[in-house]
């Protein structure tokens, strides 16, 4: 233990204001007359010495200990060179991302009066209750590479649409015909690729008077989002999502889950008949009736093409009226009965399915069906081609991309109840 003289000397050296006050006092008593003056001055000035030296050392030990904490601050931690690389480094991509530029950063931020969260909640909802499975979450996240006004969409981490909005305006869309124009900047729908404007919000009621569309900037995000989502909806559905839709069904049929999957089909058949379905626009809310064409077909074959074909017979009520709406007559477009046998023995001949269509051939049977769609879609109808079902699946990755409003259908893919007008043939 320190003693009591050890204690009042650590207690006097340690603080300068101490010794200063004892200099200012011992100076005064120094300058009384009578006083032994020359003592207390020398005292005096041996107190305000001590006191400024201690002062300095105090000052110089702070310098030194905040120079040592910002050296600490920008130096890198420690952990971050001995830690060894794992897994754990190694993010998985998003399905579904959007990345947006700064000036829309509002539009995402509800602290701000962002309403472009609830409206991605809103297209999640139903184009999960459309498609038959749960769309993944959208992650969203700020990317200051892009333009201010720019947005991007990715799916696993790829980018599959963008464009550069205004998020002061608002986007007059032009349907198709529309009386007058309004002053604005121009620009296209990103979703769907029409003709349109960015306009003041003052001008709203007079561009919807002129028979524009009128959405706002969320919208406009919003209604690309679904179109990519629906588009690549084959894409985002997987192993994990099939599963949980057989652990769906299982809760009502469960003898018909246990017998298909792995007895009958491998996961991988069962995966990639739905994602051929999803391709093609078709909706996997039945998985009922699904599986059970599945479990039917499953002794025949194992061919998911073959496969997917027989569902989509047994889903054909599903899919006219996806097209047709309630209407009970189906207007048609043909393929003349020698067209149809070439196309047919060339389906034959090849023995992997990549059976393909003479050039020329192909060039005159694009611009017939070309121009009868777009006689069905002047008259306000769908375009659909009826084919033999072996010919079915060529000529639909043949008019994809290229016609993308015909819809291919074959014989057994239209319920015997519906009344069809050929409305066109297309011949060799």
């Amino acid at each position: 233990a320190e003693s009591m003289s050890e204690q009042v000397s650590a207690q006097l050296l340690s603080d300068p204001r101490v010794l200063g006050t004892t200099a200012g006092v011992l100076g005064i008593m120094g300058l009384i007359p009578g006083m032994p003056n020359f003592p207390f001055l020398l005292l005096a000035g041996a107190s305000g010495g001590a006191a400024w030296w201690i002062s300095k050392q105090a000052k110089e030990k702070a310098l030194a200990r905040a120079q040592a904490e910002a050296r600490a601050a920008q130096a890198p931690p420690p952990t971050s060179e001995s830690k060894e690389l794992s897994w754990d480094d190694l993010p998985l991509v998003d399905p579904v991302g959007l990345e947006v530029g700064y000036r829309l950063i509002p539009l995402v931020d509800k602290a701000q009066g962002g309403q472009l969260m609830p409206r991605i909640k809103g297209v999640r909802k139903k184009l999960s209750q459309e498609l038959g499975f749960l769309v993944p979450a959208v992650h969203i996240r700020d990317n200051l590479e892009l333009a201010p006004g720019a947005y991007r969409i990715t799916l696993m981490g790829v980018t599959v649409g963008e464009a550069d909005i205004h998020p002061e305006r608002e986007m007059a869309i032009n349907p198709g015909q529309v009386f007058g124009q309004v002053q604005g900047l121009p620009a296209k729908d990103p979703a769907f690729g029409l003709d349109a404007i960015w306009i003041e919000p003052r001008l709203r009621d007079q561009a919807q008077s002129m028979g524009y569309t009128v959405v706002d900037p969320n919208t406009v995000i919003a209604t690309h989002l679904s179109q990519v989502i629906q588009t690549h909806a084959h894409e985002i559905l997987g192993h994990e999502e099939v599963q949980q839709l057989l652990q769906q069904l299982a809760k009502a049929a469960p003898k018909l889950v246990e017998d298909l999957v792995p007895k009958l089909l491998p996961m991988s058949t069962v995966v990639r008949v739905l994602q051929n379905l999803l391709a093609e626009g078709i909706p996997i809310r039945d998985m009922r009736t699904i599986a059970e064409t599945l479990a039917e077909q499953a002794h025949r074959t194992q061919n998911a093409g073959v496969l997917t074909a027989g569902v989509r017979s047994a889903l054909s009520r599903l899919i006219v009226q996806k097209i047709n709406g309630l209407s009970p007559d189906l207007q048609i477009i043909t393929l003349a009965p020698e067209l149809e046998q070439i196309l047919l023995r060339s389906v034959q001949a090849s023995d992997d399915g990549g059976a393909g269509i003479e050039p020329g051939l192909a060039e005159r049977l694009h611009k017939g069906l070309a121009d009868s769609t777009q006689r069905q879609e002047m008259a306000g109808r769908p375009a659909v081609l009826l084919v033999s079902a072996p010919i079915r699946e060529l000529l639909a990755r043949f008019v994809k991309h290229t016609i993308p409003r015909l819809h291919v259908l074959a014989y057994n893919e239209v319920p015997e109840s519906m009344q069809l007008r050929i409305v066109g043939t297309i011949g060799n």
